[in-house]
């Protein structure tokens, strides 16, 4: 991980949003609420270092690194942007954060991670106590 403090933003580049698609930075920008347009769970929504890109993070969950598969592993900087570690080898000890779109219920599962299967269908839990609410009276 290098120094980026005093680094300048990077301008606009005409692969930022295919590889923001590609990464799972898709969320809706503020003022619309952090919510997943699909399942419509709430979620964390940070920026990220392409320009313009959100990102929707599931909300209170960190896992160690070397867990999850490359390319889906999530870090959150001091100054709150997310960042795709995309195939860099985490360091012992670190942990990450994961994409919703890797765990919505509403999307196909890619199954490169078993872990995720479990929280989709806790996801799909959630989303019925949501949504399926028991008549009133």
């Amino acid at each position: 991980m290098g120094y980026t403090e005093n680094a300048a933003p990077a301008p606009y580049h005409p692969d930022d949003a295919p590889q923001s698609v590609r990464e799972g930075a898709t969320a809706p920008p503020p003022p619309a609420p952090p919510d997943c347009p699909l399942c419509e769970l709430p979620q964390d929504r940070y920026p990220t270092l392409h320009p313009q890109a959100w990102v929707l993070l599931e909300p209170g969950i960190t896992v160690p690194s070397h867990t999850v598969p490359p390319r889906r592993r999530w870090l959150i900087t001091t100054d709150g942007v997310a960042w795709n570690t995309w195939d860099a080898e985490p360091v012992p000890g670190a942990r990450c954060r994961i994409a919703h779109h890797m765990v919505c219920p509403w999307l196909e599962a890619d199954d490169l991670w078993p872990w995720a299967t479990a929280l989709r269908q806790e996801n799909v839990r959630r989303a019925q106590r949501l949504f399926n609410l028991p008549d009133a009276g």
